[in-house]
């Protein structure tokens, strides 16, 4: 490409970079290796700003957990910290060189290299290592110069020439910790200045590398006073692309101002993206503060959750929804949903968000948090959640937080979860692309995740304890025709085998299966153990509410009467919580739909209802009521005695006279009008 088509090229995107670029998007999506490359070596050279990436996936339930927790901490840490994510579906090589095993997981960097890595949803986890890296960062913001450690020698050892000084410094400067920069910085200077402070009793000054609001990140440039020299002036407005001479610039300059101001581009379209996530989240988000208790508060963002909310917005209750932002199994299932009437190649996430839809469309509000316990010892009923101590106060609450997955409980599997086991395999299986993998189970969660595997890995070995499945016969007959997919009937998994890949990290090396009728037992290398043998309701939460449970199917919440309530009147249960048998989404989601009619019923009965909207309602009857009287009494102001009397002229006496025509003759007296006349002939005289 020749320097013409070079400079056509900057001059394009010179006019398409119309927006200036303030600030840093709160959490900024990598689209490309470059681009990331790019970016660890701005803050490691320009800003010391540590880097943290998020790396997820949209389908998986986690993911979505733990995305406005890093978005609520990276509006935290602004100032101190670069916050990112990485779409594991679409970065695989990024995936790939930080051995990515299982999402979320969250890389921390400094200075360009990898210093700290966990996985899982750990909110507290995610805190500690995001401060502690911001501690370093800041420990390691020092650099010694020349000059300090000159003046330095020259009062405590003047017997260090200046070649000896330079000498110091540049092995300071090129020391193993300092491979990526060409100066005495961060943990050399400072380990320099302290064993010269040993050897002295004194260290040498250090300065700031990085002093915030200056290199990449500032916001806006000084601009050069009136005494500045003309040679000033015109040498910065030759480094200006909106003003400077493109034919004098070389080759390399030209490619490195297009990829400057394409980042800078990228960063104003994630800002964007960003101010419209933030709008969309305080649009819909649930408002604290109201004197009057909420008439029906869900628990649960899944089918049977929002359902219940789309019924209850659609009866005038003004519902919210509190949940984390994970919409039940239905949004892990990455195979399309076959079997809801109505949703034909659509996959979970797209039901729940459609559902989610729907529920605003209507006035649903939505609280993105957890529920750690219920008061039922009073009425109205409290409802405490993670984030803040103060309830939310209800009338009604309907239970629909579906139920959580079973674990195997063997050796290997709590230790390496992280590095290879996992009980969502749409979340974490696109990591094991072109791998072997093991799927533990016999329903159709395990069905469906051994037929996701079988998508990108290279074999699927599926483990089940008996001769048959448990399964629908249409997933199963897929299952079992498939010819990536490897059927290991009446096997266990008896311990999950691991290995280190670094000081850190262990990853799943090989599964050792038993026979249950022959007692054989043999050991097979993978890379991943997928453990899909069931759930357990997730009603923890009520373990104080004295609300019955099923005990036919423990943990399970006992409905009476063929309907959704529960022992508790004004406590309902919806979805997985009581369904023990069918545990669909389509039979869940009309489980809400019954459960939000039982409720409005039952405060119908309680005679119970939206109380800030009656009484808005009823504000809204006083002030019509004033009006009416007020434009009444308005009109009497502007009674005029003349009018009817006749008036001093003419008009007046013409307008009254039209009055008296127009009147029903059949119901006025005939005295009345006598004396009307009489009344006049008076006047006139």
């Amino acid at each position: 490409m020749d320097r013409l088509t070079f400079s056509l090229i900057l001059t394009a995107v010179c006019l398409i970079f119309s927006v200036v670029v303030e600030a840093r998007p709160i959490v900024r999506s990598i689209k490309s290796t470059h681009e990331f490359d790019r970016l660890l070596e701005k803050h490691s050279k320009e800003t010391g700003l540590p880097v943290i990436a998020d790396f997820y996936s949209d389908g998986c339930g986690p993911c979505r957990m733990m995305a406005p927790i890093f978005k609520k901490l990276a509006k935290e840490k602004k100032d101190e910290a670069v916050f990112i994510k990485i779409d594991t579906n679409a970065q695989y090589e990024l995936s790939g060189r930080y051995s990515v095993r299982s999402i979320p997981t969250f890389v921390f960097f400094h200075n360009g290299k990898k210093f700290q890595e966990f996985s899982g949803a750990g909110e507290q986890q995610l805190r500690q290592y995001t401060d502690m890296i911001i501690g370093k960062a800041k420990d390691e913001n020092v650099k010694l110069t020349l000059e300090n450690l000159t003046a330095y020698y020259a009062e405590y050892d003047a017997s260090k020439d200046a070649d000896a000084v330079q000498s110091l410094l540049n092995k300071c400067a090129g020391s193993k910790a300092n491979k990526n920069v060409d100066e005495c910085v961060g943990a050399s200077a400072f380990n320099l200045t302290r064993k010269l402070k040993k050897k002295y009793k004194k260290g040498p000054k250090l300065v700031p590398r990085f002093v915030p609001g200056e290199g990449a990140d500032a916001e806006t440039e000084q601009q050069p006073s009136s005494s500045s020299s003309s040679k000033q002036t015109k040498s910065k407005a030759s480094n200006d692309p909106k003003t400077a001479n493109l034919s004098l610039a070389t080759m390399e300059e030209l490619q490195a101002e297009i990829e400057r101001r394409m980042d800078e581009l990228r960063d104003a379209e994630a800002d964007a993206e960003d101010e419209d996530d933030e709008n969309e989240e305080d649009l819909h988000a649930f408002q604290r503060g109201s004197p009057f208790p909420q008439p029906v508060t869900i628990i649960g963002g899944g089918p049977a959750g929002l359902s219940a909310a789309i019924y209850a917005a659609r009866s005038g209750l003004s519902p919210v929804v509190i949940a984390p932002p994970m919409g039940g199994q239905l949004l892990g299932k990455g195979v399309d949903v076959e079997n809801y009437p109505g949703m034909f190649n659509v996959t979970g996430p797209e039901v729940v968000a459609s559902m989610r839809a729907q529920a605003i469309e209507f006035g649903t509000t939505f609280e993105a948090d957890v529920v750690t316990r219920v008061d039922t010892s009073s009425r109205p009923f409290r409802v405490y959640v993670n984030e803040t101590d103060e309830p939310i106060e209800t009338h009604a609450i309907i239970v629909a937080t579906g139920a959580e997955s079973n674990w195997l409980g063997i050796p290997g599997e709590y230790e390496l979860r992280g590095g290879g086991v996992s009980s969502c395999a749409i979340c974490d299986g696109a990591i094991y692309k072109g791998k072997d993998v093991v799927i533990v189970g016999g329903g159709d969660a395990a069905m469906e995740d051994a037929l996701v595997l079988a998508r990108t890995s290279s074999s699927v070995t599926l483990v089940h304890r008996r001769r048959e499945f448990r399964a629908s016969k249409i997933l199963a007959q897929r299952v079992m025709e498939h010819p990536l997919i490897t059927i290991r009937w009446d096997t266990i998994v008896t311990e999950i085998v691991g290995e280190s890949i670094d000081d850190d990290k262990r990853v799943v090396k090989s599964a050792v299966l038993s026979n249950v009728v022959t007692g054989e037992t043999d050991i097979i290398p993978t890379d991943a153990v997928f453990v899909a043998i069931g759930h357990t309701p997730a009603t923890q939460f009520l373990n104080n509410a004295n609300v019955q449970y099923n005990e036919a199917h423990p943990g399970y919440l006992m409905t009476y009467e063929g309907s959704t309530k529960t022992s508790i009147p004004g406590i309902f249960a919806a979805g997985d919580v009581s369904d023990a048998i069918y545990r669909q989404a389509i039979t869940s989601a009309g489980s809400g739909a019954a459960a939000a009619l039982d409720a409005e019923r039952w405060l119908s009965e309680e005679g119970l209802g939206n109380e800030a909207a009656e009484m808005e309602a009823e504000l809204m009857a006083e002030l019509m009521s004033e009006s009416h009287a007020h434009e009444k009494s308005a009109a009497d102001a502007h009674y005029n005695v003349y009018e009817d009397a006749g008036g001093a002229n003419a008009t007046t006496k013409a307008r009254r006279k039209d009055k008296v025509k127009n009147k029903d003759k059949s119901t006025a007296p005939p005295q009345e009008d006598v004396m009307v006349e009489e009344d006049e002939s008076v006047l006139e005289l």
